[in-house]
This record gives structure tokens, sequence and C-alpha cells, in this order.
């Protein structure tokens, strides 16, 4: 059994042992370089990568094949990618890229097929000159989005 095989059974293993983790991604580097990046519900803890680490490290034989292995939390730089990212950031302002605009508003609702977006744009008065503050509101599939980022604001 190859190494990427292994540490994906173990990583499967100590998610449905720790329910509120999850698993973004995991690669295999030449070199046997392994690189786990997670999430959680209630965000990620230094015991949650240790824990993690600890039950893929222990697990595998360094006599069979030496490895190097990483566990990372998933930083604000990087996009969600998974629905449960999406429901644990409710009411957080999103950046949405589809393949026709880019919505930034709060994320108001995610459901299992799409999440809705809330924000204030100022559009021309119907009559009349001026501007006048309108909410505007978008429900967006999931597989619409090419990426999304949750926006930090000081």
């Amino acid at each position: 059994m190859s190494l990427k095989v292994k540490a994906k059974e173990l990583l499967e293993a100590v998610m449905q042992e720790h329910p509120s983790l999850f698993l973004i991604d995991y690669k295999v580097y030449p070199g046997n370089r392994i690189e786990v990046v997670i999430d959680g519900d209630n965000g990620v803890t230094v015991e949650d990568c240790i824990t993690v680490s600890r039950a893929v490290e222990h697990n595998l034989d360094r006599e069979e094949e030496d490895f190097a292995l990483e566990v990372l939390s998933s930083g604000v730089s990087e996009g969600l990618q998974h629905i449960r990212q999406y429901k644990k950031n409710v009411g957080r302002k999103l950046k949405v890229k589809t393949v026709d605009a880019v919505i930034e508003g709060d994320l108001v609702n995610a459901t299992d097929d799409e999440v809705t977006l809330v924000w204030k744009t100022r559009e021309p008065k119907p009559i009349g000159k001026g501007k006048v503050t309108v909410t505007k509101e978008a429900s967006v599939s999931y597989g619409d989005i090419v990426e999304a980022k949750v926006m930090i604001t000081f």
C-alpha cells in the first residue's frame, strides 16, 4: 500500500474520531513530504493539529518508508472550499467570484446547495438627481463559485 493511501486512511479515521474537524486537503510531495490542511466547525487549535499529526505519524512505519509530516489549519488567505467552511462563516463578509461577476457581501445563509449574500450599494434615484443606497441580495450555487474568500476588516 502506498504512503498516500495509508495517510488518507489514517486521516479519514482521525476525522471520524473528531467530527468537528474536517480535511481540506492533503498532498504527498516528492521525498515523502506529507502536507495536511484541516479546518474545524469551531476553528482549529494547536491541539487539533497535534492530534491529527500524532494519529498519522504514530501509525506509519518510518522503517518501511521515511517521511516528513506537516499539519496546518486552513488560513484566511486560502479560499473556502467546503460547504462546512461556508456554514461556519455565516455572518462574515465574503468576496465571491463567479464566472460572471464578483460579489462582496455579508454571508447571511449557507445551505447544502447555495450561499446567500447581502450588500449595500449606491444607485441613481429612479426619479430626480442623486443616488440612493439600496440593499441587494444574491443566492449563488456552489457550482457557480470560482473562488470565495473571507474578507478581513479592521
